[in-house]
């Protein structure tokens, strides 16, 4: 079973989509995490909206700030944008090769045989320069339809790297 910490700004809307549309895999546990967060606080309602348009839900969601104990046994960070790995290269380096956006995960994790931590170790994250087209916007202050366009931008992301998240043999 794999880890993973999905990770946006106020892990209020990105990340809580990621986490929810994740969850339903059995193969893994999902942490849902920001980089600047108000603990404690529910998900926006226009999150909720645009979750249960796709049938799911989350009710239970509060906001957690991102920390060490986080991603201590995090197979993988999937950060909605660069800023957020960039976040994580300066404040949690040691996390750096385990982290990437969802954009280039889901173009380039290779669903291939081993474990994820092996394929992710492949990539060399901490290398990786970061591109303008792998940020995931964020809809906050947007109205309804920008948080139901951003969680169905995730969901097909997720479609698309769902393969290579499942440990292979």
């Amino acid at each position: 079973m794999s880890l993973i910490v999905a990770l946006c700004t106020g892990n209020a809307a990105r990340s809580v989509m990621a986490g929810a549309l994740l969850a339903g895999d059995a193969d893994i546990v999902v942490a849902t995490r920001g980089t600047h967060v108000i603990e404690g606080m529910p998900m926006s309602l226009r999150t909720r909206g645009a979750l249960a348009a796709l049938g799911v839900s989350n009710h239970a969601h509060r906001s957690r700030q991102l920390s060490s104990d986080d991603l201590r046994h995090a197979d993988l960070v999937v950060a909605m944008a660069r800023e957020h790995v960039q976040f994580v290269r300066r404040v949690h380096p040691e996390a750096a090769p385990r982290t990437a956006t969802l954009k280039r995960l889901a173009r380039d994790l290779p669903p291939a045989s081993g474990s994820i931590a092996e394929r992710v170790a492949f990539l060399r994250l901490d290398t990786v320069e970061l591109e303008h087209w792998e940020d995931v916007d964020d809809p906050a202050g947007g109205d309804e339809i920008v948080f139901h366009e951003c969680a169905r931008e995730i969901r097909t992301l997720l479609d698309q790297l769902a393969p290579a998240l499942r440990e292979c043999g």
